[in-house]
C-alpha cells in the first residue's frame, strides 16, 4: 500500500466501548468520533487494532444495541473512500461477518504483515502472544472453539450479552489484562514475542495494542515495537507519515 503526499496512515487500540457503563463510557465515544471526523482529512487508510468494544457478539440477526456514532462514522469513512482494518481483540472476539457486510472492513483474527509504502509493519491486537499468561490462553481456545459459540448463540441476546458485560466488567474473565504498567523490556511478552518473530523475519514495526500503555521501545537499529495505549486513560494513536510511526495523543475534548 502507497502512501500518497500528503497522506497518512493512522492506528488505533483499545477503546473498551460500553465500559465501565454505557453513561460513562458515552463522553469517549464521542471524543473518539471526533478525531475519526479529524483524521479522515489526510487518512489514506485506518487500522483499528481490536477492543473497539467492551463485548461484542454476533447472533445471526443480533448485534449489541448501541455505538450508533462510531458504527455510522465508520460507514460514512469506508463510504468515502478510505480503507479501513479491523483486528480482533480479546472483548471482541466474536465477530462474524457485520463489520465485512455492513461496513464493508475486513476484519483479522491474528496478527497480519503489511507493506506500506515500502515499511514493513507486523499488526494485531497482541493478546495470548509471546510467553507466559497461559490461564487466558486456554480461555481464549474456550471461547474461540466454534461449539462454545454455537452453544451461546442459544443464549437469549438480553441473557447473553448482560452475562458477557456483568464477566468483562466485573471479573475480568475475557480480560486477560496484567496490572497496566511496564514491566520492564525483559519482562514485557509482547516485546519478547517481536523479538522472537525478528528471528524468522525482518519488521520495521510491530503495532499491537492490548496491554493499554503507549510503548515505543527500539528492539535493534531497524526494528520498533508500538503499543498504542488506549481511549481510557491515555487516548493515544499512531499516525504514520510514509517513513516514520510515532505516537500521538489526541488532545480536543467533547462536551
Amino acid at each position: 500500500m502507497d502512501v500518497p503526499k500528503g497522506k497518512k496512515i493512522y492506528f488505533s487500540s483499545d477503546n473498551h466501548l460500553g465500559a465501565p457503563t454505557k453513561d460513562l463510557s458515552f463522553p469517549r465515544e464521542k471524543r473518539f468520533v471526533a478525531w475519526l471526523d479529524t483524521i479522515k482529512q489526510d487518512a489514506a487508510a485506518i487500522f483499528l487494532l481490536g477492543d473497539l468494544f467492551d463485548f461484542w457478539f454476533e447472533y445471526k440477526t443480533v448485534v449489541p444495541k448501541g455505538f450508533t456514532r462510531t458504527l455510522g462514522k465508520l460507514a460514512e469513512i469506508t463510504d468515502s473512500g478510505i480503507p479501513v482494518y479491523y483486528f480482533v481483540g480479546n472483548h471482541d472476539l466474536w465477530m462474524n461477518g457485520y463489520f465485512e457486510d455492513e461496513l464493508n472492513i475486513p476484519v483479522f483474527h491474528r496478527p497480519e504483515s503489511f507493506l506500506l509504502n515500502g515499511t514493513s509493519f507486523l499488526i494485531g491486537h497482541g493478546d495470548g502472544l509471546g510467553p507466559g499468561d497461559k490461564g487466558y490462553k486456554r480461555m481464549k481456545k474456550v471461547f474461540t472453539n466454534p461449539v462454545s459459540k454455537w452453544l451461546y448463540n442459544w443464549l437469549h441476546p438480553d441473557f447473553g450479552v448482560k452475562l458477557a458485560q456483568y464477566l468483562s466488567v466485573k471479573n475480568k474473565m475475557i480480560s486477560g489484562d496484567e496490572d497496566i504498567k511496564f514491566l520492564g523490556e525483559e519482562n514485557e511478552w509482547l516485546v519478547q514475542y517481536c523479538k522472537r518473530k525478528l528471528e524468522q523475519q525482518h519488521y520495521d514495526y510491530f503495532v499491537f495494542g492490548h496491554r493499554h500503555l503507549p510503548l515505543e521501545i527500539t528492539l535493534n537499529d531497524q526494528s520498533t515495537y508500538v503499543n498504542l495505549g488506549d481511549w481510557i486513560s491515555y487516548f493515544t494513536y499512531g499516525e504514520f507519515d510514509g517513513s516514520t510511526l510515532s505516537l500521538k495523543k489526541f488532545k480536543s475534548t467533547v462536551s
